[in-house]
């Protein structure tokens, strides 16, 4: 009997353990479901949260440190510090048209002026050569607190070529968006982005970034259409403008009053004679582009010096000599590299090429990235000796 009973009690015991462990079992089970419960509705919340991270670190991407090559751009995760660097400096045009003032950041104003600089048709490559030099232009501007040559010094800039054309963000709307040419200004704006933040350099400031529409095969030196030599300026060959600008040469005809009057000239040779007029050429033999001048009133012409660009340095007319930008100024002509021809009692003078000369050809540039040249060989073709740097690198100087 007693070990009946015994055995009893250690059999009630054990059941209760059983029991005790069944029920912890369950217990936990019922946990473990809660859980996963509440992390399934909480999955769309989490995702949620997370979806911002993603989409920051998949716009990390780059941006161009040259014409051709690119470049980290800054992480808003590094701080503070690193947002600023990265911001866009903000330009303020003068609208001639209305006296208005236009304020924007530099690249929208980098496209304005590759707008109004450069046919859209041009090449991707050439379009962002003329990027790069417009915004070597304003940023030298910019860095210098230059503001001359706009009214009462209201703005960075003029939206002419006193400075360089722009179109402003009416005006693109006018001529493109509502013109239906979306593509076009599409294709003006990529030339931007894709060489976004570069400028021109040379010893590590921002260069004259001098340009102009074609050359009649040679760019100048600055100092052959200006005062000072700059080393980066130098006289190039330019032929693709020979072979892409339909409308190379242009003349322009004069009558014999005409011409004088614009010149200032009175008719009488001032030099007496040709031997006095090489006295006066420092030398230089003159050389006459025509035949019959000096004959029923017509004017005496003849070129005393060429510039490397050979354009026009020095000319005599009547005997007052006169240099190729005078010229090229006094007459209206489109550029200083030119000849003429005496015909049916008028002076017939045709130009090659429009513009300085100095630096940049455009329709060279174009002409350039037709034969596969890259915006970066462009511009070094054109500006001799240069490097790039990052608009932002400069600013922190």
């Amino acid at each position: 009997m007693k070990d009946f009973r015994s055995w009893s009690l250690r059999a009630a015991r054990k059941l209760r353990r059983r029991r005790l462990r069944l029920g912890r079992r369950r217990q936990g089970t019922r946990r473990r479901s809660r859980l996963a419960a509440a992390a399934w509705l909480a999955a769309p919340l989490l995702a949620g949260l997370l979806l911002p991270l993603a989409v920051v670190h998949l716009h990390h991407g780059t941006a161009p440190a040259g014409p051709g090559g690119p470049k980290p751009a800054a992480s808003a995760a590094a701080g503070p510090s690193a947002a600023l660097e990265a911001a866009q400096p903000m330009v303020s045009v003068y609208l001639s048209a209305t006296g208005q003032i236009e304020r924007l950041p530099l690249e929208d104003y980098v496209t304005g002026v590759v707008a109004a600089e450069m046919p859209s048709s041009f090449e991707l490559e050439a379009l962002k050569a003329q990027a790069v030099a417009a915004r070597t232009f304003i940023v030298r501007r910019l860095l210098a607190g230059d503001h001359s040559g706009v009214p009462e010094g209201a703005a960075d800039v003029m939206d002419t070529v006193a400075h360089q054309a722009y179109l402003s963000s009416a005006e693109l709307e006018r001529r493109f968006t509502k013109a239906g040419r979306p593509g076009d200004l599409a294709k003006l704006r990529r030339a931007t982005v894709e060489t976004r933040g570069v400028v021109m350099t040379y010893q590590g400031a921002p260069i004259t970034a001098s340009f102009f529409s074609s050359s009649g095969g040679y760019t100048e030196n600055s100092e052959d259409y200006w005062k000072n030599a700059v080393p980066y300026l130098r006289s190039v060959a330019s032929p693709w403008d020979r072979e892409v600008n339909p409308q190379l040469a242009a003349t322009a005809t004069f009558s014999p009053a005409e011409l004088r009057e614009k010149l200032g000239v009175n008719g009488q040779l001032q030099g007496a004679s040709e031997a006095a007029m090489v006295e006066q050429g420092a030398g230089l033999r003159p050389v006459p582009l025509a035949a019959g001048q000096g004959d029923s009133g017509m004017p005496v012409i003849m070129v005393l010096s060429v510039t490397a660009g050979h354009r026009v340095k020095e000319i005599s007319i009547d005997g007052k000599i006169f240099t190729g930008r005078e010229i090229r100024e006094k007459l209206g002509l489109r550029s200083s590299q030119f000849t003429w021809t005496i015909k049916n009692g008028n002076i017939a003078i045709t130009t090659y090429g429009s513009g300085h000369g100095v630096g940049m050809s455009q329709w060279g540039a174009d002409g350039m990235a037709k034969e596969g040249a890259t915006a970066t060989r462009i511009l070094k073709h054109y500006y001799s000796g240069i490097s790039f740097a990052q608009v932002s690198t400069l600013l922190k100087k």
